[in-house]
């Protein structure tokens, strides 16, 4: 049994979740319950990010303080990840007084080791972003992600001395090239890296909503330098040693492209400067794309896409939970861009859940009512189907340890296609009851079996509601993976039950 230390961004809390946040929690939570699945001990963290100008600005804008403004917002996402089934172990606020602590006591320690600095910062600032800009970086002195104006700043700062660890950071990447994937994302880290590197601000003396800095009562900590902490604030940074030692080195950051910066470059430097190893990898997913665009709040108030036709929430209602997480893991490769788009999940529905996994499930429970007295057969040892599920085992499992679940599901998706072909070639519902139709039914029900297994990351609903329909008890979930994700684990006997369609197909607008 190993460990796993899942991490998602914390999200920005001026608004409320959009599919674009629901896609890397989705994909942090389907990783997460694999790894349960495979017997490891698993921590999965998400929280929201509650500091910063951008915070206050959208209070302020909706009558309330900023507190008040961000309990709400920070709800709306614990209601969304509830909704979609998101299985956290820590659900963490930056706002909390056990997170104030570790902020000042990490930063202290940098601090003490000679790496913060005080000097005065001129330049310019998103506060969308919560981020400054050079003028070579800016597009034309606009935001080159909001495409709004970037504001002129000028105030004395705190600094880190970013620029002391050019050379660690190169040598970190040299050594552990698995540190940042998938390697487009991590050749990007290092171009940065390698362009040169500047002291950054890393305090604010224009606002007061954030972490005060310990060591000078005028400053608060820039939002950033609060919120990448978090993952350390959650295992007891500080308080508890025992569990930093037993998390930390086997951390996995799941992040989108956009952050890159402040995960792979200013994140290893910090904990460098801190006496502490960086975390053991970052993964970089990419963006839901809606016309060529970026899926984002900022969208919805420049009069582009209209989110409230895409939060998750509507999307659950719409098209059920299990298929909107499946859409969200199966469409895109991890790390990769995607085309979001209504049109595409009524597609994936339609084809791979309702006439492949809904048909498969369907047929299989019908006809052992019929010709087997709604009791499970037994499966045979050396089915057809037992190495089209050896295939798929390894396949999924392979997939799941890489960070890719759409690889993961193609894998399981392929038992299923061959499942299907099986009994279309035998056609069990034209055999009369005996032994030729129970050894075809028992080995389909095996078939199935594993592939309830192998999608309970994804679909945990849809898994548990599989395994009741073919007289299984217990969970999907909870068997243990390298003892009954084996062909030939079913005994039979359990009472199959038919019900109604898995997934109702989708009627087409056309």
């Amino acid at each position: 049994m190993g460990r796993f230390y899942i991490t998602t961004p914390i999200y920005y809390a001026n608004d409320a979740p959009h599919v674009g946040s629901a896609y890397t929690t989705v994909n942090a939570d389907a990783l997460a319950r694999w790894h349960r699945l495979a017997g490891d001990d698993v921590k999965f963290l998400t929280g929201t990010d509650e500091h910063g100008q951008k915070m206050a600005d959208a209070a302020a804008k909706n009558g309330f303080s900023p507190q008040e403004w961000t309990d709400q917002v920070s709800e709306r996402f614990r209601e969304a990840w509830s909704v979609l089934d998101i299985s956290y172990d820590d659900f963490i606020r930056t706002t909390e007084p056990r997170h104030y602590a570790t902020v000042q006591k990490f930063l202290s320690v940098i601090y003490e080791n000679g790496y913060i600095y005080t000097d005065v910062y001129k330049g310019l600032y998103c506060v969308s972003c919560e981020d400054y800009y050079t003028i070579e970086a800016s597009d034309d002195g606009m935001c080159p992600i909001h495409h709004s104006p970037l504001t002129e700043m000028e105030e004395e700062n705190w600094f880190f001395r970013l620029s002391a660890f050019e050379d660690r950071l190169l040598e970190y990447y040299a050594e552990n090239p698995g540190f940042v994937t998938p390697e487009t994302k991590r050749n990007e880290a290092l171009a940065f890296i390698k362009s040169g590197l500047r002291d950054i601000s890393i305090t604010r003396t224009s606002i007061t909503w954030g972490v005060p800095v310990p060591w000078d009562e005028r400053h608060v900590f820039y939002v950033w330098y609060d919120a990448l902490i978090n993952y350390l604030t959650a295992i007891g940074y500080g308080q508890d040693d025992d569990e930093v030692a037993i998390w930390w080195p086997n951390s996995h950051h799941l992040i989108g492209k956009e952050i890159i910066r402040f995960h792979c470059v200013w994140w290893p430097a910090m904990c460098m400067a801190a006496g502490l190893e960086p975390a053991h990898h970052v993964h970089v997913n990419g963006w839901l794309l809606v016309g060529g665009e970026k899926l984002g709040k900022t969208m919805a108030a420049e009069g582009g896409v209209n989110l409230t036709d895409i939060e998750p929430i509507a999307l659950t209602k719409e098209f059920g939970v299990d298929p909107l997480r499946y859409y969200l893991l199966r469409e895109t490769a991890l790390g990769n861009d995607g085309e979001f788009a209504l049109e595409s999940i009524v597609a994936r529905y339609n084809t791979d859940l309702a006439n492949n996994l809904g048909n498969l499930v369907a047929r299989v429970t019908t006809v052992v009512a019929s010709k087997c007295a709604s009791v499970a057969p037994a499966p045979s040892g050396d089915s057809p189907l037992r190495l089209a599920a050896e295939s798929a085992l390894q396949g999924a499992a392979h997939a799941w340890e890489d960070f890719a679940p759409q690889r993961a599901l193609e894998s399981t998706w392929s038992l299923i296609g061959a499942t299907n072909a099986y009994l279309e070639t035998l056609a069990p519902w034209k055999m009369e009851p005996g032994e030729q139709v129970d050894a075809v039914m028992g080995d389909a029900l095996e078939a199935i079996r594993i592939v309830a297994i192998l999608v309970s990351p994804a679909m945990p609903g849809v898994a548990e509601e599989i395994w009741r329909r073919i007289g299984l008890t217990g969970s999907p979930a909870s068997a243990p993976f390298s003892r009954y994700a084996v062909w030939g684990q079913s005994a039979g006997g359990g009472r199959v039950v038919k019900g109604d369609p898995l997934f109702p197909r989708i009627k087409s607008d056309e």
